[in-house]
């Protein structure tokens, strides 16, 4: 292929009972990856070399994608082959209609090949294609090879060490052994000659050989597991995901959920262009020494990471991809500091509620599994929406799914609105980008 880039997407139809599809790819040398970091997917979305990074999913009106951008210029000239797979979360592949994988130019969107499959019934997790390099140029292959181990089954086949829980191992009680030289009581000595009375000679024992230096500790296994929140099951604990430290990384990405008519409207204009629309993620946070405060983009509250209120918000995106939105994080080396934090979102220009627009948020802690959910669809006049609130219990930071959509009373702004509703009390006034 003449692409120097190619974006890859996972495609598959939705339907009720069917399980969620996630797109991976593993970078291969002789068949095998050098090691963990040649596995990219929804937890190590981006290669160290920048060549393949995991985009995300997005929601086409029938079905959904999940897709993944390569750079096929900068794939290390070692790497001789990418495998694209495609592993089922909740099911088996016989009960996902439509699935296909294609491959596109990243320039313009041309079409450079595609495979669809037909057959699948048991299989949990399949190689549908792979890239790669024949007399120095890069092709594309259709596979279609399943397996019915998952995605583990998949990635230990190709070289991954994947985490698993370990079992308790038993042990056996050793016996005491005896030392080498056992001392001579004093009555084993008694009415021996002047001559005999010496301090019988110690056992003379090889040097010991150099110690030899400590083997570096191995790489962490990589963690398949992750978190989708739901209305039955809203919340989690942050440290049983083992987000226990570091920065837990929030992210909000949106798109439009349905064509409109009228395209005369406001509304109309900011979904045809995809540039009016403008969201903007905030946090509302109280620390345990009782401050209160707010991060968002309208007058500049970017927070900061380092100090107080350890929450920093990356800045303020228009096109809600999966690759970019908005971006909020949070230094969870402080997490006892903080009391609760609210991250909700606002529409400051573009719409007039959240009506026919569909929005995905993921938090993705530095050590742990990533944790995401959908809005559920708006039917209401809203212009702020609760996404998630975390609470310190005892130290550790418990997730709770909102989804909560509000409707500001005339002359009342939606972070005063929030306010209201989660009983912040604080004092607001206005305010400009």
């Amino acid at each position: 292929m003449t692409a120097q880039a190619v974006r890859v997407e996972l495609g598959w139809h939705t339907s009720p009972g069917a399980p969620d599809v996630d797109g991976s790819a593993l970078l291969l040398v002789s068949g095998k990856v050098r090691d963990d970091a040649d596995f990219v997917f929804y937890n190590q979305p981006s290669h160290a070399s920048g060549a393949v990074r995991h985009e995300g999913k997005r929601s086409t009106g029938t079905g959904t994608t999940d897709s993944l951008a390569v750079d096929l210029a900068r794939i290390e000239p070692v790497i001789d082959r990418v495998v694209l797979a495609a592993s089922a979360d909740g099911g088996t592949f016989g009960r996902v209609s439509g699935l296909y994988v294609r491959v596109t130019d990243a320039s313009n969107g041309r079409e450079i090949a595609r495979f669809d499959s037909t057959d699948a019934t048991v299989e949990t997790a399949f190689i549908l294609g792979e890239l790669y390099r024949r007399q120095g140029a890069w092709k594309f292959r259709a596979v279609g090879q399943g397996y019915g181990s998952g995605l583990e089954g998949l990635a230990t086949d190709f070289g991954i060490s994947v985490d698993e829980p370990q079992r308790p191992q038993q042990t056996q009680p050793t016996q005491p052994t005896q030392p080498y030289h056992q001392p001579q009581t004093p009555q084993q000595y008694q009415g021996a000659t002047r001559a005999d009375h010496r301090t019988p000679a110690q056992p003379v024992f090889p040097p010991a050989p150099p110690a030899a230096p400590p083997a570096p500790p191995a790489p962490a296994p990589v963690r398949l597991t992750k978190v989708t929140l739901t209305k039955d099951a809203p919340s989690v604990s942050l440290a049983k995901q083992g987000g226990t430290s570091g920065a837990l990384r929030v992210n909000l990405n949106w798109e439009v959920r349905k064509q409109f008519k009228g395209w005369g409207s406001k509304l109309g204009r900011a979904v045809a262009q995809h540039s009016d629309l403008d969201l903007d993620l905030c946090a509302l946070y109280e620390l345990t020494d009782g401050r209160k405060g707010v991060v968002q983009a309208l007058g500049n509250a970017f927070g900061a990471l380092q100090h107080p209120p350890y929450i920093h918000l990356d800045g303020d995106d228009r096109t809600g991809a999966v690759a970019t939105g908005e971006n909020l994080t949070v230094n969870l080396d402080h997490k006892s500091e903080l009391r609760r934090v609210l991250i909700f979102v606002t529409i400051y220009e573009g719409a007039r509620s959240f009506a026919d627009l569909h929005a995905t948020v993921t938090l993705q802690p530095q050590h742990g599994a990533p944790i995401d959910f959908s809005l559920d669809e708006c039917t209401v006049p809203s212009t702020v929406c609760a996404l998630a609130l975390l609470t310190n219990d005892g130290g550790d930071l418990t997730v709770q799914r909102e989804a909560r959509y509000l409707v500001p009373e005339r002359g009342v702004s939606p972070q005063r609105t929030i306010d209201y509703a989660y009983g912040w009390g604080m004092n607001w006034t206005p305010g400009r980008k």
